[in-house]
């Protein structure tokens, strides 16, 4: 391989931000480990719901790394991780090329998922990949307008989480292509399952947002973290973090499922560090190893908390 497509090959892995992806995976392992608890877990329905998060989480990098660089956001001050747009590595028409791509792919998983699920799936599944989108694009761009806390919890948290329970248990208790929604596919554990996860992954927006603030300030980037200050994140951070703890022990205490529910509460310790770095520091080098340390915390609190469910 050339030096020149080694750095395409690599400029395409920057802008695809795998390091992202156990926020896509994350709902689905806690959504299956809940599942197993049911007794409704379907495996193929788990499977296309992973591949369908990891397109839409794709799809959605490519859409930050593109709108945010045409829209100015992305500035030579900036200390994150590297933009393929903005810097040049990649011409804005592929990225953009890209985007479109990577979600249709997800529509196509996506029909499956349709199949089974019927009507309410099918209006996830767009809204989703919609969000997206319009998470830095579109007339009103999400995450330029203080909103984009919002939709991470709710898209990555709370329908991934619920959405890959209703999947494997309408595969095995209702018939394809329902127009409502079946009996005992929505339920209240999925719910406060879901809770933990959307907490987490919001987190790492979070971490982003302190880091970039100064300079989303400049750009018009109207950010919470913009808006009202780093306490307030810090604040959000850390609230989020106890809510994430809170619900194992809530299954437990209150609605009665096993002690193995408590396994997350091994990862504390991480989590108490990581909070220590976000109060006390607001540069690159500070937060880049807290946003990926969060990311890790996602996924082990993730796998335990599924495996806790499955217990």
């Amino acid at each position: 391989m050339s030096g020149s497509e080694l750095t395409q090959t690599r400029a395409w892995v920057l802008a695809a931000r795998p390091q992202t992806l156990p926020a896509a995976a994350a709902p689905i392992v806690v959504g299956v480990g809940l599942a197993w608890h049911d007794g409704v877990f379907a495996f193929l329905p788990a499977l296309a719901a992973f591949v369908g998060a990891a397109l839409i989480q794709i799809g959605t990098n490519f859409a930050n790394d593109y709108y945010d660089a045409i829209q100015g956001a992305d500035t030579e001050a900036r200390e994150g991780f590297t933009r393929v747009t903005q810097s040049g590595l990649i011409a804005p028409e592929s990225v953009k090329r890209a985007m479109y791509l990577t979600f249709a792919a997800a529509i196509i998983v996506g029909s499956y998922l349709v199949y089974l699920g019927g009507v309410p799936i099918l209006i996830i599944g767009l809204l989703s990949v919609l969000s997206g989108i319009a998470y830095t694009g579109g007339p009103y761009p999400l995450g330029y307008h203080g909103l984009g806390d919002l939709f991470v919890f709710v898209f990555f948290g709370v329908i991934a989480v619920m959405g890959t329970y209703y999947v494997q248990a309408t595969a095995v208790l209702a018939s394809p292509l329902s127009t409502s929604i079946p009996p005992e596919t929505v339920t209240w554990l999925a719910f406060l399952a879901s809770l933990p996860v959307a907490a987490i992954s919001t987190n790492i927006l979070v971490v982003n947002n302190i880091r970039d603030r100064k300079e989303d300030a400049t750009t018009g980037k109207r950010t919470l973290a913009v808006r009202f200050g780093y306490t307030v994140s810090r604040l959000q951070y850390t609230g989020l973090t106890c809510l994430a703890y809170l619900v194992p022990v809530w299954l437990w205490l209150v609605e009665g499922l096993s002690p193995t529910v408590l396994l997350p509460l091994l990862t504390v310790p991480i989590a108490v560090v990581v909070t220590r770095t976000v109060w006390t520091d607001t540069s690159g080098a500070a937060l880049n190893p807290a946003l990926e340390t969060t990311g890790k915390l996602l996924a082990a609190y993730s796998l335990l908390f599924g495996l806790g469910l499955a217990l």
